[in-house]
């Protein structure tokens, strides 16, 4: 995204999670269904943690029945949601625990934390959200009317209300785009008026610091670095955006994670460089975005000055930089951007891949 890296500071949250030693329960591998009640066990210190929440949809519609399973201390216990939505489980082993939650016709959730030995936790609401095939169901849509809702909501997201942030899915199960609406997409951002504004100011840092020297100085140069900046943005949009997420059936956005540790969602915005989601859901090497940022280097030697022309060996060198960046974009995106973006939906958070 033009300018984003310029536009705010990388920063990197610190995890608060706590370090315990847990005695180990009896019978590791036991798996047990257990009522709404506290009646588990009780743990090896005898300290009656407790472990609840409440279930929702993402509406904040309460969920009953829906199935909760809690793998901590070794054991794997589940329960059903009661009819206000909500479980509780006690007699927790302290440590860290992993909470799995499935309710029919919804995506299911899995959720990580730790328990402190002294401590009990009632969690936030976790919110489930509807299947893409429940969703086209409910809403009387079809896919690509399902698609189509989605990709307008995307196109209001901006950071600090300017800046066009419409490749960041928020909505871990949104609907696959079609070819069109790729195409409609990657041209909505390139012919946003911000966009424009933005590279005229990157074309006139390149001025001031004569970059790409052989375009020469005064208006000229300038109207020469403008439209190179303008060019550099369309063909990368285009090719990375449309073409080739179209030949390789893949999702051009960027799926907001926005659970687990710090360290889980790190790898997740870095690793998104080289691993793109496909049409059909499942996680794939990103040639999408990689030959994108390749190949849009490769063609930008027809437009540069000869003195400027990077050749194979920099072609590559800076695709590779380029990919570099799109990981650091990633890490702005799950951790610094959400907060400073308009016109986003809230939407449950997603289970880790």
């Amino acid at each position: 995204m033009l300018a984003l890296l310029c536009f705010l500071p990388v920063y990197l949250m610190q995890s608060g999670e706590a370090q315990t030693t847990v005695s180990p329960m009896a019978n590791p591998s036991q798996s047990q269904t257990v009522p709404q009640s506290n009646s588990q066990p009780r743990t090896s210190d005898g300290i009656n943690r407790t472990l609840g929440g409440t279930v929702t949809d993402e509406d904040g519609a309460l969920l009953p029945g829906a199935s909760v399973t809690l793998l901590s201390g070794g054991q794997s216990l589940t329960m059903v949601t009661n009819a206000a939505g909500h479980f509780n489980f006690s007699n927790v082993a302290a440590g860290p625990y992993t909470l799995k939650i499935k309710a029919k016709g919804m995506e299911s959730h899995t959720e990580s934390g730790t328990l402190n030995v002294d401590e009990s936790l009632d969690l936030p609401p976790i919110a489930l959200t509807i299947t893409v095939s429940d969703q086209i169901v409910v809403s009387g849509l079809t896919q690509h009317e399902l698609a189509q809702k989605q990709m307008k909501q995307e196109e209001t997201q901006r950071v600090i209300g300017v800046i066009p942030n419409f490749y960041v899915a928020y909505n871990w199960n949104a609907a696959p785009l079609s070819p069109g609406q790729k195409f409609n997409l990657a041209f909505r951002s390139i012919a946003d008026p911000a966009i424009w504004v933005l590279g005229a100011g990157l074309a006139g840092f390149q001025q001031m610091t004569n970059q790409f020297s052989g375009y020469g100085s005064g208006w000229q140069g300038y109207g020469k670095r403008y439209g190179a900046v303008l060019a550099n943005r369309a063909v990368g949009g285009i090719l990375g955006g449309a073409v080739f997420p179209i030949v390789f059936r893949q999702d051009p956005r960027y799926f907001y994670k926005g659970t687990g540790t710090t360290w889980q969602r790190t790898w997740y915005a870095i690793s998104r460089a080289v691993i793109e989601r496909g049409d059909n859901g499942k996680w794939q090497p990103a040639y999408s975005n990689v030959l994108g940022d390749f190949s849009a280097g490769a063609i930008s030697n027809l437009y540069y000055p000869a003195s400027n022309q990077t050749g194979v060996g920099l072609t590559l060198e800076n695709g590779s930089v380029d990919v570099g960046f799109n990981a650091l974009e990633n890490l702005m995106q799950e951790f610094v951007l959400k907060k400073f973006t308009s016109g986003w939906k809230k939407h449950p958070a997603p289970t880790p891949p």
